[in-house]
Formats: C-alpha cells, structure tokens, sequence
C-alpha cells in the first residue's frame, strides 16, 4: 500500500466515450479545478477500443453519439468503431486531457470522509498490484454500465464437445482466420447484424442463428441533409442542425413506438420487405413477437445485412438451440448446422457504477438503496455524480448534459465556498424502474440498479428535451438539492 495520497478536485473514474467528456467540459468549464483520470485498462477509448470484431460501428448516428462541443466531421451517420477512437482521442488531445489519465489503475473502493468532507478513493495497480489512494473533493463515476471482463455467456449443453472455435464476441481473438470457414453467430442484436455483413463475403458460409427476431431500420450511410447543406455551410452549423433534427426525430419515434406501435412495427417491417422482397420470411425471422422499442432497434447503414442476405451470402436462421455436438450445432427443429466457428454476439452483463464498493466513513453501503437524483446522483450521497446514458436515444446526449451539470455544481460550490452539495429526499416518492426496457441484459441486472422515482427530480426520464430543461437551463436551487 503506498502511503502517498494525492489530492485532486475531481476525480474521474474511466477514459471512456463518457470520461473523456467529462474531462473535456471540465477544461472548457472549470479551468481551475484539477481532476485526474483512473483507467483500469492500458488505453483510452473504453468501448471502442475494447471491441475489435468485424465491422464494429456504431448503432446510433453520430451527430447525436459526439460530443456537443466538438462537431463529427465524418460523412458517415453510422460510424466504424476505429474512427470513433480517433475522435474521442482527438478530443483528449485537443483539451490536453491525456495527461491527467492514470492507465492500469482500477478502482476498488471509495470512501466518504465526513470530517475531511473529501472521498477517498482506492485503486488496485495491475501493473504492479499496488494499491494506491486519491483524496477528491468530487467524485465522478464515468464507467458506464456493463461488465468490460466478460460478455454475457449462456450455458449451452454440449458446448465442450464442439471441436471448433467458439467465443464471445467481446473477446475476439487477434489471430483469427475465418476465410473460407463455416461460421454461426448465435444472437440477434446489434453486434450481430454488424458481424453478418462484415464477414459475408470472406467465409465459406454464414449463419445468423436467433430465437427471437429484433427490429431492424434501414438508415442512409450518409445524411442527406448533410449532403446539401455541405456545399453551403460550414461544418459547425451543419452539425448543429443536423444534431436537432436527429434529437427531433428519435424522441418522435419513440412517442409514436408508443402511441402507435402498430404503425411504426408497419414502417420497419416495410422496409424489410422492401430490401429482401416479396419471397423471404419476414413473418418468422424479421418479425419480433414484441413492440418497437420495448427493446432497442438495430440500425443498417444502407441496408448491408439485407444485402448479403439478399445475394445469398448469409442466412438468418430462427430457431433455439438443442445442443452442441462436435461438428456444430442442433437446433430443436432438429436441424444440424456445420460449423468452424462459433461467435456468441448474446449480449453483456451489467456493473453498475463499476461495481465499486462505497461507504461513508468507513461504512460499507449498498447504492441499490439509495433513489437517483436527475438520472446523475444519489440521494444523501454527497459530491458524487455518475453517468448513463438513454436506452432510447444516443447514450452521449445524455452524458454531455450530466458532464454540464457537473461543471455548473462546481462553480456554485466555489461562487458560494460550499464544501458539500448532496441530493436529499423532501416527501413522498414511490418506486419505479430505472430502466423502463426488456432487453435481456437489462432484465437480467434490475437488482443490481439504484431506485428510481415516480417523480421529479427523482425520475430517470428517457427524453432528451426534458433532460436539457433541467439539466442545462434550469436553476440550481432545488429544494431537494443541498448545498453546506
């Protein structure tokens, strides 16, 4: 243990998409406060430098997925995962924020001193196993919401007898050879329909093998609008323009996912039929048993899974899994399916808040009893804030304005010299879900979530124009809200 402890204003826990916006908007904000980063991994870029399958890419376009305070240059709406590494890390580098990021340094405890009114923080070297402690005056917790050490895995019976190679996506092998060989990749969602397109046209065969179909929209590589405002306008202000007409958009959809499923299920499932025609099966493989939006919707940029599906690249079989066996797989329909190479692109498993362990001073507490304040804080919890995202949006909307808000509690606290800002409970609040969404890796983790309320400012609302009255124009003089 190292005896050393420094001291930081804020300190921020990951140098992810969230992280290094986070620290970008304190630079750009609050020059005088010092911050450092702690990273548990040897690199920036969370996410995006995490996943290295085929094809990774966004599922959200990336006028809404950038930062708000630095424009996406790129033509591209539904971005590869390479170019949004290089954006992020631009951004660090343009906001001299590389400097401050502490790599290899995993947080394991955090502890809120309510003498020093400081938390302090302790942190495990995988370097060199030493455990090190930062003294803050304001904890901000940026590691999103999903387990980075493993994706989720479901029991398969017989999978130890399958000669070939199966993995998880999320832990895509670097030497892998797939030219040529026969590949299944069992899932349906977002990594799934980026790996199908990806792979198609190097393997011998590919199948999508689902249980459950998922909605999928067919979006324009390129925005269209974009592509006429360009000969006008400079870059800044097409971006603006773009970014709000997109917001408009996604919250419009959802209200009518809403209010008029049938009609949107109509839209999508139209599209599909257009792109594959009138013989596929859209009915069974295209054709989820649920409403848009009770989970999220995959995204393909220019219809690239319809096409190699359409061209015979690649087939969707829906159907379950009975059993591996050594050259594949059994379907409970009874059919067999061949394969070299098993993907698993089933999903992730959830860490809230990064899975570490609070207490005040020196008293372990469980954050899952404690209600969230805006989305962003928990009650009687002081001087911390954490991100995440909107399951119904791009998830960086929602983390520029926390990253704001953060910013705008700190200067009130130095205009004011208060020592402490913590969100409390004043009345009544019921108890409702924090993530209103049946994906599975959500289902699977509503334990593992702090309580969300049935009323402002204790209610996580999904609506980005409701989030930015609060967040970013309102006051700060919340009853609920106490500054000492």
């Amino acid at each position: 243990m190292s005896n050393q402890i420094e001291k930081v204003d804020v300190l921020i826990i990951g140098a992810g998409l969230a992280g290094i916006g986070g620290a970008c908007q304190l630079r750009r904000q609050c020059p005088n406060h010092s911050f450092m980063i702690l990273e548990s991994r040897e690199t920036s870029g969370g996410t995006w430098d995490l996943f290295r399958y085929p094809g990774f890419r966004s599922d959200s376009d990336m006028y809404t997925y950038s930062y708000g305070f630095k424009p996406w240059k790129d033509k591209s709406t539904i971005a590869e995962g390479h170019k949004i590494l290089s954006y992020i890390r631009e951004a660090a580098a343009e906001y001299d924020v590389e400097r401050h990021i502490r790599y290899q340094h995993k947080v394991i405890g955090a502890n809120w001193s309510t003498r020093e009114k400081r938390w302090l923080v302790t942190a495990e070297r995988s370097d060199t196993g030493e455990h090190v402690t930062v003294s803050c005056m304001f904890m901000f917790n940026c590691c999103g919401y999903y387990d980075y050490e493993q994706g989720y895995t479901p029991e398969f019976t017989g999978s130890d007898e399958f000669t070939g190679q199966l993995f998880h996506a999320q832990h895509w092998p670097e030497d892998l050879d797939y030219r040529g060989k026969r590949v299944v990749v069992i899932g349906s969602g977002a990594t799934a329909v980026t790996l199908v397109p990806a792979m198609a046209g190097e393997t011998s065969s590919l199948v999508m093998l689902q249980r459950t179909p998922t909605y999928i929209a067919n979006v324009p590589g390129e925005d269209p609008m974009g592509l006429k405002l360009r000969k006008w306008l400079p870059n800044s202000w097409i971006f603006r323009l773009i970014r709000w007409k997109k917001v408009m958009f996604q919250i419009y959809v959802y209200r009518l996912s809403r209010k008029k499923p049938k009609a949107l299920k109509k839209f999508l499932l139209g599209q599909v039929k257009q792109a594959l025609g009138p013989d596929y099966d859209v009915a069974t493989h295209f054709t989820p048993p649920y409403n848009p939006w009770d989970q999220r919707l995959c995204a393909v940029p220019d219809g690239d899974m319809f096409e190699v599906i359409r061209k015979g690249r690649a087939e969707v079989v829906t159907d379950h899994v009975d059993s591996f066996n050594a050259e594949g797989i059994q379907l409970k329909s009874g059919r067999q399916l061949d394969a070299d190479i098993v993907v698993l692109a089933t999903g992730l498993n959830l860490k809230f808040a990064g899975g570490i362990v609070h207490s005040i001073d020196d008293k372990e507490i469980d954050i899952t009893e404690h209600f969230i304040y805006r989305g962003m804080m928990f009650s009687d919890l002081p001087n911390l804030a954490f991100t995440v995202g909107y399951t119904n949006s791009s998830w960086t909307l929602k983390t520029d304005l926390t990253s704001n808000y953060v910013c705008r509690l700190l200067k009130k606290m130095e205009r004011g010299n208060y020592a402490t800002v913590t969100p409390s409970l004043n009345g009544d609040v019921e108890e409702v879900p924090l993530l209103d969404f049946d994906a599975g890796y959500v289902m699977r983790a509503r334990d593992q979530m702090p309580k969300n309320g049935d009323r402002l400012p204790w209610k996580n609302y999904q609506n980005y124009i409701r989030d930015f009255m609060g967040l970013r124009i309102a006051g700060l003089n919340d009853t609920e809200l106490e500054f000492r």
